[in-house]
């Protein structure tokens, strides 16, 4: 095959924070593997180093944020916004000359592969004649969620009631009213699933399954190919895209552990917590005398920045002694195939819990905006691999659900579900497998574009 695909370009337009362009870079990875020539465009705010890419091509587009800026969590809509502003014109004028150049070489591009995120890559494409498919990031639950927005309203969820949050929504099992996206952000949510569906295609990272039953109602309701040839990370060895350096201290203090006796915490890239819930998560895992490795990058506590200590109780490290391990980024792959961890304390953004099935590690769960809610329940209620923090974060919760998840039998019961979800994921990427054939699938219809 990949003699076949040999000067065959295809072009990947990532959205630049993390959740997203990680996902996209090991679709990049793999694409290129299977023959294709590789041609990332990339904003310059959040930009990889093109240096660690030596096989693809790189444009950037000037998209007027500083490099480096970090978004105060819950403004990315902002962020988001300005970026959708600034780039169109950037990217159609890159994307002309790319094509323009592509001609006068005689070098064959198949499409486009965007994040649907991207509110202009659609007539972009359609005003030069370039096929576009999408990288959807989140599940294939989640945007069956978005797609029925309307259809939801239409029959009065909206406005959300308190007073039937517990209620089940029987369209959408297993989600409760509370799981629901809030009316505020559903316009950058219909414009998605617009981008979505206008689309010559979709990938996605997931499998068949994981969520056969949403796979089928999305395939229900849309006439466009869809690939679910996840889990996609599982394709490339390590994370291609971080925005921190990596700590590998991580690796060598989970070398001094037992098996399954570590809890790893790590809330991803965007969510932040206040200064007294990052107390109460210090206090409860110490208590729960049980080892764990903490991620606590910069921005994780609101309103502190690189310079603040950290707001530990007063001779919090002391008493944690060896039995803790506190650093600013890790190398979450290598961390959850590791033999020490035996659970994962999430926020359930959607790579994360990819990477947590694909290693077999329970979860604890912390959802703290977007879709990672409707993430969770699935956790907790369909697969039944992961506990909900149900009452908030105070110490003796998170004490006690720390116990339950690495050293009592519920816990026991959830690792054994997940090992075997785990095996579905590691069969559904060999040859024969569902993500396999998804793969090929692709492959196939990329070269028929």
């Amino acid at each position: 095959m990949q003699q076949e695909n040999m000067g065959v370009r295809l072009l990947l337009f990532p959205l630049p924070l993390q959740g997203h362009a990680i996902p996209m870079f090991h679709l990049a990875n793999l694409l290129q593997k299977k023959g294709f020539l590789i041609t990332i465009v990339q904003t310059r705010y959040n930009s990889p180093d093109p240096n660690n890419f030596p096989l693809f091509t790189f444009h950037f587009l000037e998209d007027g944020l500083p490099a480096n800026a970090t978004p105060a969590p819950n403004d990315y809509s902002t962020v988001l916004s300005v970026l959708n502003t600034n780039c169109l014109t950037p990217f159609y004028n890159c994307l002309s000359q790319i094509l323009c150049k592509a001609a006068k070489d005689q070098e064959p591009i198949a499409c486009l592969i965007a994040d649907p995120m991207w509110s202009f890559a659609g007539s972009v494409s359609s005003r030069l004649k370039l096929p576009r498919i999408t990288l959807r990031s989140t599940s294939m639950s989640a945007y069956f969620v978005y797609h029925s927005l309307p259809s939801l309203r239409d029959k009065g969820y909206y406005p959300l009631q308190e007073t039937k949050f517990d209620e089940l929504v029987p369209e959408l099992p297993p989600l409760k009213v509370k799981d629901l996206p809030p009316e505020a952000g559903q316009d950058l949510l219909a414009d998605t699933v617009k981008e979505t569906n206008t689309s010559q295609g979709i990938i996605w990272n997931t499998f068949e399954e994981l969520e056969d039953a949403y796979i089928t109602r999305v395939r229900q309701v849309l006439s466009i190919p869809i690939f679910p040839i996840g889990p996609i990370h599982k394709y490339s060895q390590q994370s291609p895209v971080n925005i921190w350096a990596q700590d590998q201290t991580s690796i060598s203090w989970l070398n001094k552990q037992a098996p399954h006796s570590v809890l790893y915490v790590s809330f991803g890239s965007i969510a932040a917590v206040s200064k007294a819930d990052f107390i109460e998560i210090a206090r409860g895992l110490a208590n729960s005398k049980q080892a764990f490795l903490w991620v606590v990058r910069h921005g994780l506590i609101e309103g502190s920045n690189e310079n603040n200590p950290l707001p530990l109780p007063n001779g919090y490290l002391d008493m944690i002694g060896q039995r803790g391990h506190i650093v600013n980024w890790a190398p979450q792959q290598e961390v959850l195939a590791h033999p020490a961890v035996g659970g994962f304390w999430t926020h359930c953004g959607w790579n994360s819990i990819m990477e947590s099935i694909s290693e077999g590690v329970p979860m604890l769960c912390l959802p703290c905006f977007a879709d990672q809610t409707m993430n969770m329940r699935h956790v907790c209620d369909n697969w039944k691999i992961g506990l909900q923090l149900e009452k908030g974060l105070k110490s003796e919760e998170i004490e006690r659900a720390v116990k339950k998840l690495l050293v009592e039998e519920e816990g026991a019961a959830l690792r054994n579900r997940i090992k075997a979800l785990k095996e579905k994921a590691t069969l559904s990427l060999k040859e024969g497998g569902s993500s396999y054939k998804s793969l090929e699938d692709l492959t196939n219809y990329l070269l028929s574009l």
